[in-house]
């Protein structure tokens, strides 16, 4: 079963979450972010080419035309494999672990796979951001040398960044799943 919810980014950029439930102890939830506009791609390729030409019609020098378009070409490469993400997920299995992953523009995709012994919690953390207050997800790994003790804080969600209302969601997902991990041992 899967269901499909708008919100908005931090920055007011509209967002959507998907949320899959596999089964009782395993949910996948999705947070794709918009899609590259070929509008603003285009104005910027042009916006480059012109002020080559520009430059060519000074100099007359072609090398200033094929340096500019090598140059975008290059960027955009570079742009769509490393920086613009499309999709961010977060697969929780309640026996194994959690595995996140992003899928960026060009379909590259890089997954990381955090074991649920290691997961100490799930929790909404807050920080400031140029004089406004802003709310990720993150999750607390457990300090092997101290059980009581958070080793590192890894972030979720972190190229779209979804709004408080949309962390909720997502967290009261988690958190069932959680709950289910840490009750499980002791009913058996």
């Amino acid at each position: 079963m899967a269901e499909e919810r708008r919100f908005l980014s931090a920055s007011g950029v509209p967002i959507a979450l998907r949320r899959r439930q596999h089964s009782a102890s395993c949910r996948e939830l999705a947070v794709r972010g918009p899609r590259l506009q070929l509008r603003s791609l285009s104005a910027a390729t042009s916006a480059v080419w012109l002020a080559a030409y520009g430059l060519f019609a000074l100099s007359e020098n072609s090398m200033v035309l094929s340096a500019a378009i090598f140059i975008t070409l290059i960027g955009l490469i570079i742009y769509l494999h490393f920086v613009k993400i499309d999709q961010e997920s977060l697969l929780v299995i309640g026996s194994l672990g959690i595995q996140v992953t992003s899928s960026y523009a060009s379909g590259k995709e890089s997954t990381t796979f955090i074991e649920m012994g290691q997961v100490k919690d799930v929790v909404i953390n807050e920080a400031i951001h140029m004089q406004k207050v802003i709310y990720y997800l993150c999750i607390l790994l457990q300090d092997p040398e101290d059980p009581q003790g958070v080793s590192e804080v890894v972030p979720l969600f972190q190229s779209s960044k979804p709004r408080l209302d949309c962390l909720i969601e997502v967290y009261k997902s988690c958190q069932e799943i959680l709950e289910q991990r840490k009750t499980a041992p002791q009913s058996s």
